[in-house]
């Protein structure tokens, strides 16, 4: 039978990949008329069940993401289409059928490589030329596929070079070398110079009538002996040739040496044109993150290298718009004038309907993904040297391995039996702490191993009377009690669950690999245990569960450590992720911004923008506050960042705790209160609402009266009175001349509420917990340093603004009208209907973490909503001091060690 219904599946699929949007009825006629094949027989509950899965696989859908270029772009590619065979997409359009990409994802992916390839150069133009170009995806959402289909179509466009530099890993380069020889080369690279014959992979089993030249292997990286032994010159390429690179100054210095030796002509130039694909462009390309020398080497090494050719284009793949190629250099003219800033074009890729992405865990799904790590301290400190000792794990992580079986065990009942699955342990940045943390992990791990195998096999209720098989069932009742399945069901498959899992570290030192390529047949079960390696561009297949204790804040490293993010078909109910919830908080803060630049740049599309308008929209953006202040840290001066606060949220989120700000916070409140109205004073007139009480048409003299009494913390980076001042007086006699004011207020409280009439209303006060981070001067407002409540930003509109918000919102994400019971709307949209700026004014009751009143009275905060500026965005300054930032923003910066090995 098993046999029968791969023999069916894989005969549906042939027929539905060629169907764009196959119905439900079409699915069933197809695998009933195949079933009437001997070799394809299989029963009607069986027929059904692989109905329903050929009906999410194909429900899968993707948008054309948004695109800019330059004004005096020329259209190229239309006019020598008919000149094109697509012989290497068409072979590569096969593999992603035949890896299950739905009919609706493969048109839309050729849709966006088409978009992109005609943003390059025609490769058949003569003379000198060159193209910069840039395109943002997200982590972990089908990057790599998709520059492997523009790999495929430049080719057949007539590119002959294509170089791809693959992050600064070797198991990185590897990995990526390995997916270009399985979607573009379609041999086994790892063959090059043996005496072995080929072996076909990917692409290659439907057809080697031609074969492209590869000059580096899937284990071992470019080397000038290897590339010349291939023994084939440059001038005579008859088919493309490919290197893929690490990236890392001194592969980058042979290969340009290399490239100038076998150079001809008098300039020392190569004339086939060449693109070059720079995979995560934001990481060392630019970036400063990794040391000021080693940085400026490669950059410097990257141009070189395009010089060396008469013709190249370069496209940089991100996920993070942040990348330092908008905010690194010191002023504008700056970013316009730099040579890998990506000045002819910027295209945003919008992933499948069913990627599991950042908007899912940190914004939609938070509550049932998240798991916060809180017992940590005395086992692995946040903070640690690479000395530190580790003699046990938090009872946290024990909980997330025995989560990682249990799911395994559910995805074995669902016949994910031949399937990767994968746990991630990215806890410290030093090699030393993770080997002594995969040796406690592999211990605890044969202990629960030899426990499911002496007692798993007894029946639930003698069982359940040992610890271990406890632990489990406890977890599964808290975690997966709607998996759709019983607990002796999953004790059943407790044993085949655990006793393949094994304990990699993943570093520049380990020699464990994630060799998922040897697993093929059988699916590789692991715990992965490492650091940076494990951060950026790696792919964990089958990833489940992750466990994630870092306190970095940079916005790209935060991202690109996201492993969890991808794609998982029929188990991403299961998937869980551990970390702090101050990380949690920071996590959801990045993910609502970098959203907010997309939504942006689709807009900056329709207004026929070019890209160095969206690069200096990046940098004016109120985050590029932070993280133009981190990457400049090392200088320990002074920063001034220009922002505009146009469609943005900003709170004090972190607040002076002395008797003397308390006491002014609060008479400030109380003198905005008492300013007089037309018909009473500010709070006497207001209106009572689900939020508090809010009064509208607020002349802005008196919030800029509230904002100077106000006592500013330094922390609260982007409420510094002074530029907050600017930018509102700068437009207080038009957009920001009437503000709506809110005094939050709960409408239910427990039996111990903070109550509080100062203002002349009654406030009953919002709970908040004081930040494990808070100290006797500093308050820093809960572990996610937010203070206001989801759904705030409303206050003040109409029902027919709201409603105008949530229709606006699910035209952008293509939700159906009739399709809204799950959808969690975003604060940020009702910006778009605000045509007055918010002020919310908090009276908060502070708590511990045991719940118990810390502070007699109430504290004040506040955070101002403002609307999108119909007029042109005049930024205002800021001044951080980088050695604050220092001293209060805690880096998570590599360790030395790993780096350097990594180098050799």
């Amino acid at each position: 039978m098993s046999d029968n219904l791969e023999n069916l599946e894989a005969a549906v699929e042939s027929q539905l990949i060629k169907k764009i949007n196959p119905t439900p009825k079409e699915i069933r006629d197809l695998i009933n008329a195949f079933r009437k094949i001997d070799s394809c027989s299989v029963d009607d509950a069986t027929a059904e069940k692989l109905a329903r899965k050929f009906e999410v696989r194909h429900g899968v859908s993707m948008t054309v993401g948004a695109m800019l270029t330059e004004r005096d772009y020329e259209p190229w590619l239309e006019a020598e289409r008919a000149k094109i065979n697509p012989y290497y997409w068409d072979r590569y359009k096969k593999l992603l059928g035949q890896k299950h990409f739905s009919g609706q994802v493969i048109a839309t992916l050729d849709n966006v490589t088409d978009r992109i390839l005609g943003l390059l150069e025609n490769p058949n133009k003569e003379g000198r030329w060159n193209r910069r170009g840039m395109v943002v995806g997200h982590v972990q959402s089908g990057k790599t596929a998709n520059y492997t289909g523009l790999i495929c179509k430049a080719a057949d466009a007539g590119y002959r070079l294509i170089i791809v530099i693959a992050g600064i890993h070797n198991n990185l380069r590897n990995q990526t070398q390995l997916r270009i020889d399985e979607g573009f080369v379609g041999r086994d690279s790892a063959r090059l110079l043996s005496k072995k014959d080929d072996k076909f992979v990917g692409v290659g089993r439907f057809d080697q009538t031609r074969r492209p030249v590869t000059f580096t292997n899937s284990v071992k990286d470019f080397s000038k002996s290897m590339a010349s032994g291939v023994g084939i010159p440059l001038q005579t390429l008859n088919e493309p040739a490919v290197f893929v690179i690490k990236k890392n100054s001194s592969t980058l210095k042979n290969l340009f040496e290399w490239l100038r030796e076998h150079s001809s002509g008098p300039s020392k130039t190569i004339s086939s044109p060449m693109l070059l694909i720079d995979d995560e462009a934001d990481n060392a390309s630019i970036n400063i993150k990794h040391g000021k020398g080693e940085v400026s080497a490669i950059n410097d090494l990257i141009r070189r290298l395009l010089q060396m050719f008469d013709r190249s284009c370069y496209v940089g793949y991100t996920a993070t718009p942040f990348a330092n190629i908008f905010i690194d250099p010191d002023t504008d003219d700056e970013m316009r004038g730099h040579d890998l800033f990506p000045r002819h074009f910027i295209v945003s890729l919008d992933p499948p309907t069913n990627y599991f992405g950042a908007n899912r865990v940190f914004l939609e799904e938070a509550e049932s993904i998240i798991r916060h790590i809180e017992d940590n301290e005395d086992y692995l400190p946040l903070k640690h040297t690479k000395n530190f000792e580790v003699i046990g794990l938090p009872p946290s992580l024990i909980d997330a391995i025995r989560t990682f079986i249990v799911a395994r065990a559910i995805r074995l009942i669902r016949g994910h039996d031949k399937e990767h699955c994968s746990m991630l342990v990215n806890a410290s940045r030093f090699t030393e702490v993770q080997r002594q943390l995969r040796n406690e992990i592999h211990r605890r791990l044969a202990d629960i191993q030899a426990a499911v195998r002496v007692y798993g096999a007894l029946p639930p209720s003698e069982a359940l009377q040992y610890p271990e098989i406890a632990a489990l069932r406890k977890i599964w009742e808290r975690e997966f009690p709607n998996a759709g399945t019983d607990w002796p069901t999953v004790q059943r498959n407790l044993h085949d669950a655990v006793a393949p899992i094994k304990v990699e570290e993943v570093n520049s030192r380990s020699t464990g690999q994630l060799n998922y390529a040897d697993y093929a047949q059988t699916g590789l079960s692991v715990i992965a245990v490492g650091g940076f390696s494990l951060s950026r561009g790696l792919t964990l297949e089958g990833l489940t569960v992750s466990y994630f204790l870092r306190n970095s804040m940079m916005y790209d490293t935060l991202m690109q450590m996201g492993r969890w993010f991808g794609y998982r078909p029929d188990y991403d109910d299961l998937c869980r992720v551990w970390m702090p919830e101050e990380a949690e908080g920071w996590y959801a803060h990045i993910t609502e911004s970098i959203e907010l630049l997309r939504e942006e740049l689709r807009s900056m599309e329709v207004a026929r923008a070019t890209p160095e308008e969206f690069g200096l929209k990046v940098r004016g953006h109120p985050d590029t506050l932070i993280v133009t202040a981190r990457n400049k840290m090392g200088s320990g001066k002074t920063v001034v960042v220009r922002i505009g606060l146009g469609n943005s949220f900003v709170e004090t989120a972190i607040l002076r705790r002395d008797t003397a700000s308390l006491s002014s916070n609060r008479l400030a409140a109380a003198d905005l209160a008492k300013k007089p109205m037309p018909s009473g004073t500010l709070a006497s007139t207001s209106e009572q609402i689900a939020h508090g009480y809010i009064t509208r048409g607020v002349p802005v003299g008196y919030i800029l009266e509230f904002i100077s009494q106000f006592r500013h913390h330094p922390g609260s980076l982007l409420t510094d009175p002074e530029p907050l001042k600017r930018y509102i007086a700068d437009r207080q006699d038009g957009e920001l001349s009437q503000w709506d004011v809110l005094f939050a207020s709960i409408q239910s409280s427990d039996d111990n509420p903070l109550l509080d009439d100062s203002l002349g209303i009654k406030i009953i006060c919002q709970r908040r917990t004081a930040g494990r981070a808070s100290d006797p001067l500093t308050l820093y407002i809960s572990n996610k340093q937010r203070v206001a409540s989801r759904g705030i930003e409303r206050a003040g509109l109409s029902e027919e603004q709201i409603a105008e918000a949530k229709r606006l919102y699910r035209a952008q994400k293509n939700i159906k009208d009739d399709d809204t019971k799950h959808v969690n709307y975003p604060d940020k949209i009702y910006r778009e209907v605000r045509f007055r700026p918010l002020l919310i004014v908090h009276l908060l009751d502070i708590r511990n973490e045991k719940k118990e009143r810390v502070h007699d009275q109430p504290v004040v905060a506040y955070s101002i909503s403002f609307p999108r500026t119909a007029l042109e965005e005049k930024r205002v300054e800021y001044v951080v001091n980088t050695t604050w930032i220092r001293e209060n923003f805690p880096s998570d910066d590599l360790d030395e060690d790993e780096m350097a090995g990594d180098r050799d």
